[in-house]
């Protein structure tokens, strides 16, 4: 079915439909021949996959008996072989037919981001550079657009906490959806629901150590992370298991809001093993 998303290449015209082609557009590279039985399995694949994009790759197919220069010329050893070209350079290959959800996973890697992903990553920029406020913007936007994405909702709640906004983190903490990010959203848990017993009052206030803690908990809500630290160090210090671990847990909450980007992060993460262990 050649179209101009789908075309058959030769040594002749190589360098125009898939090298040229590929300075604006992916071009998707097979290598195959006519006796070859994978190559009329993943073929086919190929060409649907490449009719629903519509634009957004194109398909070159080069038959290695025909154009014997190219195979060699790309290290082709085997068929089917798929490489793929952008901006001239190869950039992603595979050997071989493959199922149709890797073919899938291979092709769009070869998209470029969309407006939304794009914005996904200056939100995880600002939080990382700890611009909370701008993070937290971008966040909502995103969850405006299409809401419960939970990779958005996890920023939105660190943005939140870094700023001491614990009421709405803990809402997006308790209905956050199934999904890989659940367990990152869990180790928030901890640090949401003891800024909300700051703020109503329901911390303990029994010992030194409780006027410690909710001291610390002071400090994180008003932005003050590391002093927070340095008092939930001190107390795990002097107590390991301070009511039900609770210390070490609101720590490792701010480690991770803080992002691995932190100058002090690794630091504070070496001084929690050594109390610990």
């Amino acid at each position: 079915m050649p179209s101009d998303f789908i075309v058959d290449v030769t040594e002749h015209n190589f360098e125009y439909e898939v090298l040229s082609y590929s300075e604006n557009t992916p071009v998707v590279v097979e290598f195959w021949a006519t006796w070859c039985q994978p190559c009329k399995y993943l073929g086919p694949i190929l060409e649907r996959l490449a009719a629903e994009a519509g634009g957004e790759f194109r398909l070159a197919r080069v038959d290695v008996d025909a154009s014997p220069n190219l195979a060699l010329r790309f290290g082709v050893r085997s068929v089917p072989t798929v490489k793929a070209i952008s901006q001239g350079q190869v950039v992603g290959e595979f050997a071989g037919a493959q199922p149709e959800a890797r073919v899938r996973e291979f092709l769009a890697r070869l998209a470029p981001p969309s407006e939304s992903a794009l914005a996904k990553e200056k939100a995880d920029s600002l939080l990382l550079e700890h611009r909370w406020e701008e993070a937290e913007q971008v966040y909502r936007e995103l969850d405006e657009q299409a809401q419960s994405q939970p990779g958005v909702l996890l920023g939105l709640a660190k943005s939140l906490l870094a700023q001491g906004k614990c009421g709405e983190a803990l809402f997006i903490l308790n209905y956050f959806p199934a999904s890989r990010e659940f367990q990152s959203a869990e180790v928030l848990r901890p640090l949401a629901e003891s800024m909300m017993k700051y703020e109503k009052g329901q911390l303990p206030d029994e010992t030194d150590l409780d006027a410690m803690f909710r001291r610390s908990i002071h400090l994180a809500m008003i932005g003050n992370h590391p002093a927070a630290l340095d008092g939930l160090l001190e107390i795990i210090r002097q107590d390991k298991r301070y009511r039900n671990d609770i210390a070490r847990q609101v720590f490792l909450a701010i480690l991770d809001i803080l992002g691995p980007a932190d100058p002090d992060s690794r630091q504070y993460r070496a001084e929690l093993t050594s109390l610990l262990f």
